[in-house]
């Protein structure tokens, strides 16, 4: 009886221990997240109820450590400042950025180089080789997600930031770098923006087969290689929600250059079993050789493509059009140009028929269009779906309307060289809208992010200012 009453009464401290921890569970809140009021069933964010553009923009809250100068890294670091990222440039005191002062077209004015490449950002002075210097660095890795740079080789090293002093001092911190090479024999090499053109294998392929190899004007290599650096630190980002650890991001610009020639890569593979029917060489008959050879204006994706001269090609260098003989629009093409009887000319009549005969075909086309403006044979052309595109100079895109209102072009006022022209952001995001703000001058933002985002006192920065850390050369030596 008495072993009964103690089962009975350990059966209802077990019920009670086992209601308490029912109530418990069922009394926790939901996790917020990201400032969100409440969260959906899976633990993600509600729908925001703002209107949309009125959000936020998407990397607001990043804080980017920019290290990076002349082209690449600035790309990659005001891209991430246009979607809303904070990004902190450290500049040498007294001299910046190298390209503040190359190609200078306004005197004693940041040059286009720089402004054009450096939008949306906050300018600190800091002497790096300065003990005063790298503690204001390593309070800044300590504070930031995000450390870019595009030193040579090895040179974050030897500044005593090694990736293994970086992580202790911020796990979470992600180190991104654009390099020349990846690893391998050339890694340690130095690379601008013309030698990643030639070792990524696009000046190998560009140009017109009897000629040299060409580089292109599209910056391929640095601000390309920059787009991709930035696609790397956004995964990364994505990453360490789930992981809660930063890493290491490295985008080579021979890799970055390969990325954007995939198709000749392709071609190269193709050759190996027959020649490349839609390159102009195969319809003149001249034989392949063991490597994909320069094509011309020839189209890269199988569909013969040609720049054609239009009306004033005479006396305008840029009075051309891009004119492709796509297959589905071929009818379309013979009644613009005035040659209905190739619809059914066996001769004519099919892509295969029409390959060795491109020379003569494309010679009929420009027949025609240079009886008109570029813009005209882009107006009835784009009526009937033939793909065509007008050679744009520079002056006409930076006078074209269209791209003002989209943001593709924008107009920038700067306090010493007055308003000038730059790109805006490529990427248009619904829910993100982005804003080009002018660069900054050389340390600009040094005394606000030292007091408002790292908390120095009066005292402290006087203290920074008479160190050398984060003052001139010539005010150092002013004050001695």
């Amino acid at each position: 009886m008495a072993k009964a009453k103690k089962a009975k009464a350990g059966a209802k401290r077990v019920a009670k221990k086992s209601s308490r921890k029912v109530v418990k569970l069922a009394a926790r809140k939901p996790a917020k997240a990201n400032g969100s009021k409440k969260a959906n069933g899976n633990g993600l964010p509600r729908p925001s109820a703002k209107p949309y553009g009125q959000a936020g923009k998407a990397l607001e809250g990043v804080k980017i450590l920019d290290f990076t100068h002349v082209q690449s890294g600035p790309t990659c670091t005001q891209l991430l400042a246009w979607f809303g990222a904070d990004v902190i440039k450290i500049e040498r005191p007294g001299v910046g950025d190298i390209t503040r002062g190359q190609l200078r077209d306004v005197p004693n004015a940041d040059s286009l180089y720089f402004t054009m490449l450096n939008h949306n950002k906050r300018s600190i002075t800091v002497d790096s080789k300065n003990p005063k210097g790298k503690e204001i660095i390593e309070r800044l890795i300590k504070y930031c997600d995000v450390l870019v740079e595009n030193f040579a080789p090895g040179a974050l090293d030897r500044m005593g930031f090694t990736w293994e002093h970086i992580h202790k001092l911020n796990p979470r911190m992600i180190v991104a770098s654009v390099k020349g090479f990846g690893p391998g024999p050339y890694e340690d090499c130095k690379v601008y923006e013309n030698v990643a053109q030639c070792t990524g294998g696009a000046a190998s392929t560009t140009g017109f087969r009897e000629g040299p190899p060409l580089v292109t004007g599209a910056q391929i290599g640095d601000s390309g290689t920059g787009l991709h650096l930035a696609l790397g630190i956004v995964s990364a980002l994505y990453q360490r929600n789930r992981t809660g650890r930063g890493q290491k991001v490295l985008a080579a610009m021979q890799d970055g250059v390969l990325n954007l020639c995939r198709v000749k890569l392709r071609d190269q593979q193709r050759l190996r079993h027959g020649p490349l029917t839609e390159y102009s060489q195969y319809g003149e008959g001249v034989p392949f050789g063991d490597a994909v050879p320069r094509a011309g204006n020839d189209s890269g994706g199988g569909q013969p493509g040609w720049i054609l001269k239009c009306k004033g090609w005479e006396t305008d260098p840029d009075a051309y059009i891009y004119f492709i003989t796509q297959a589905p629009v071929w009818e379309a093409i013979c009644d613009v140009i005035g040659e209905p009887g190739w619809k059914t000319d066996p001769e004519f009549a099919t892509p295969k028929a029409r390959l060795p005969k491109l020379k003569q075909i494309f010679a009929r086309i420009e027949e025609w269009t240079t009886t008109k403006t570029k813009f005209e044979v882009m107006e009835i052309c784009n009526a009937r779906d033939i793909p065509v595109g007008p050679i744009l100079s520079m002056r006409e895109i930076a006078e074209d309307e269209s791209l003002r209102k989209t943001g593709t072009v924008v107009e920038v006022d700067h306090p010493t060289r007055g308003k000038y022209l730059t790109v805006g952001n490529p990427i248009k995001l619904s829910d993100s809208v982005s804003e080009v703000k002018r660069s900054p001058l050389l340390g600009e933002h040094t005394e606000e992010v030292l007091t408002k985002v790292l908390g120095y006192s009066a005292k402290e920065l006087a203290e920074l200012k008479s160190s050398g850390a984060i003052t001139p050369e010539e005010k150092k030596k002013a004050a001695a």
